[in-house]
């Protein structure tokens, strides 16, 4: 059997367009029947945020980018009503806009644990679905028991800091390869994809990578 396509993805946990994407590239996968090995890297977009940031994410967005409130409604329904065509319930009146470097580090603390990709839709869909805090650590290691995950051994793990070097090391390799934005995907380490494609975008280069692959496997046996 050939091996997977690996995929690199940095992105954040609380960027809409990053759960979108998410999706979009499931449905590529499971319309091109490619099999994949994907990687989730750490990239924060409002590293400044507090963790318990006063206001709603309008209001974030709005003092952020400097715009008035309207538009930035306007942005977020935009944004929700897509989420909505990928089956994803968008709930911004609950969100709690914070600080994710603890959750990028519960990532990696998955990650160590071959539940990375378990870990990710549960942290996205606790920001944008439920109303969950994904800055706290003390939520954090309430989400992650309730995958089954040692609560007291999540907690030591995030108030140490265990994998801030990991989360730092992902940043850092993101601005190395020139990424300033997220979703962002990496496929075996040749072809950069930006933002949240439509699913024939993605299916398309799934396809000619699984195909070159194929190819070099052939050649190199």
């Amino acid at each position: 059997m050939s091996e997977p396509v690996r995929v690199d993805v940095w992105s954040d946990v609380q960027c809409p367009w990053c759960y979108i994407g998410k999706r979009r590239f499931e449905q590529a996968v499971a319309r091109t029947g490619v099999d994949v090995e994907v990687t989730y890297h750490s990239f924060e977009l409002s590293p400044d945020t507090p963790v318990d940031y006063a206001g709603t994410p309008v209001q974030y967005l709005a003092e952020r980018k400097g715009l008035p409130l309207p538009q930035v409604e306007q942005m977020i329904d935009r944004v929700t009503s897509i989420a909505a065509s990928v089956g994803l319930d968008y709930d911004y009146d609950h969100m709690h806009q914070t600080n994710t470097v603890k959750a990028h580090e519960l990532l990696h603390y998955a990650k160590a644990r071959g539940r990375q990709a378990e870990m990710k839709e549960a942290l996205l869909r606790a920001y944008f679905i439920d109303g969950g805090h994904v800055g706290r650590v003390a939520d954090l290691a309430d989400l992650a028991a309730g995958l089954g995950f040692d609560r007291d051994d999540v907690l030591s793990a995030l108030e140490a800091g265990t994998y801030t070097a990991a989360v730092k090391a992902d940043v850092a390799q993101a601005a190395a390869l020139g990424i300033h934005g997220v979703p962002f995907y990496v496929f075996e380490d040749k072809y950069g994809v930006s933002g949240a494609q439509e699913p024939d975008m993605f299916a398309q280069v799934l396809e000619l990578v699984a195909t070159e692959k194929a190819a070099d496997g052939a050649v190199s046996a």
